[in-house]
């Protein structure tokens, strides 16, 4: 394995996630579908074809 283009395809890929996550949570709150002071937020990262179920809970500060 290339260690170099792993690592290079790793950060693309959560380049990609960051961005799109972002626009979403941004077009949520701007089309008013979030209330209150804060968004509770989870991102769950799975591969296919292995066991691998990571969860991130968190919260995103709107006032």
């Amino acid at each position: 394995m290339d260690e170099d283009k792993f690592n290079m395809s790793i950060r693309k890929f959560l380049k990609e996630v960051g961005v799109t996550s972002q626009r979403e949570i941004e077009a949520v709150v701007r089309e008013g579908r979030a209330s209150g002071d804060k968004l509770r937020v989870r991102m769950t990262l799975t591969a296919e074809g292995t066991d691998l179920n990571h969860v991130v809970d968190g919260e995103i500060k709107l006032s």
